[in-house]
């Protein structure tokens, strides 16, 4: 199985997400856009991962500990590209969002997932191979409080990418 955890959103923040990424839809020439179900905020790609690594990432995800927490969304960026840019609402800066992530990656990696050692930068992608006149800007500030995160699979069903909660994790456990 393809897995990732991630942050998946209220309808109230969804409906805000779709609307910024229905105008970057409307004013581009092209692109690969993200299916509306499909969007998230990733903390941890782990790729093909089978029964036993499944196992282990949900006992990570498990006994994963935090409060929950506020996240703000308050701009558009991009990440340039050759072949057209990948469009993303990003996240205000914030600690316990970071510190989560990398609580999560160090956890993976003792029970020996191979991550990809790179700055996080926590983002919800809207689009790749995109052209449009859009330039990165500042939005108004909307979110939500954090309380879970998801354990997803990422699968084609009937040639459509479709990601699904395998398993969650709620926050707020407090543990000693």
């Amino acid at each position: 199985m393809r897995l990732f955890i991630a942050i998946n959103f209220t309808n109230k923040t969804h409906l805000q997400l779709l609307v910024l990424c229905d105008e970057l839809r409307l004013r581009s020439e092209r692109g690969r856009f993200s299916l509306p179900e499909n969007l998230h905020l990733t903390l941890t790609f782990l790729g093909e991962c089978d029964e036993k690594q499944t196992s282990a990432v949900k006992s990570v995800i498990s006994n994963i500990s935090f409060e929950p927490f506020d996240i703000k969304i308050d701009h558009i960026g991009r990440f340039k590209r050759d072949s057209g840019d990948t469009w993303w609402a990003g996240v205000r800066n914030n600690e316990t969002l970071l510190k989560l992530q990398q609580n999560l990656t160090s956890n993976l990696r003792s029970k020996g997932f191979d991550l990809e050692i790179r700055k996080y930068n926590p983002h919800i992608t809207f689009g790749r191979e995109i052209k449009t006149d859009i330039t990165p800007r500042q939005i108004e500030r909307f979110g939500e409080t954090i309380s879970k995160i998801d354990l997803m699979k990422s699968e084609r069903i009937n040639g459509k990418l479709t990601y699904t909660i395998i398993n969650t994790s709620s926050i707020g456990k407090i543990r000693h």
